[in-house]
């Protein structure tokens, strides 16, 4: 019998990795070496089990599915991550895409294309869609060039606007003056195109996932 393809689930809801085993289960060249429940299990197991497919939860505490995508590559370069989530987002889209990951499948697939899905990325196909592509183009070319834009520090206090926080309470929680906050607020709204404090915060739910990592 040929080797089997060893997939490692890491996903937080039990509900969600007992129906995921339960869909590999029915292919015969497939089996689940094991399930993590957060990002910090899931890269002890990778280094324990080294998979061949790392099915991997977008949201789970711990390490960020980021992190636990970057430290598998750079250390089980032979186990491949495929983004399994309900947050279809062009932020992690194209995070996860730049990241080098084989592929970003949904939830809302059936079992026989999640299956098929494993398969092409354990033979080495990246699962990265005609559509998926073109969403990660224009989103690069446009919301993306301006949250790039963004250095660090704005980046940070454009979260805690879209958080509701004021620019004395901003300044308090990263330590510098409401002055300064405001300055950065302007290069904000030059950077994102926008004429206003409310229109950067839509902009940010509108673009941004929650929780960034």
């Amino acid at each position: 019998m040929d080797e089997k393809i060893t997939v490692l689930i890491a996903d937080d809801h039990p509900v969600a990795r007992s129906g995921i085993r339960s869909i590999l289960e029915q292919a015969a060249d497939m089996q689940t070496v094991g399930e993590a429940q957060d990002g910090t299990e899931a890269q002890k197991m990778v280094a324990e089990l080294h998979p061949d497919i790392l099915l991997l939860d977008l949201k789970m505490p711990g390490l960020s599915a980021f992190e636990v995508h970057e430290w598998a590559r750079a250390h089980y370069p032979e186990t491949v991550t495929l983004i399994l989530t309900m947050h279809d987002r062009d932020f992690y889209l194209v995070g996860m895409m730049e990241a080098g990951a084989a592929g970003f499948l949904t939830k809302s697939q059936c079992a026989e294309d999640l299956i098929a899905g494993i398969r092409r990325a354990a033979g080495g196909e990246s699962l990265f869609t005609q559509e998926q592509m073109g969403r990660v183009l224009h989103w690069q070319a446009t919301d993306g060039r301006k949250w790039k834009s963004l250095t660090k520090r704005e980046q940070d206090i454009l979260r805690l606007l879209a958080e509701g926080l004021s620019n004395a309470d901003i300044a308090k929680a990263i330590g510098i003056t409401s002055k300064t906050v405001a300055y950065h607020v302007t290069n904000i709204l030059e950077k994102l195109e926008v004429r206003s404090r409310q229109a950067a915060v839509a902009w940010a739910h509108k673009n941004l996932p929650d929780n960034l990592e």
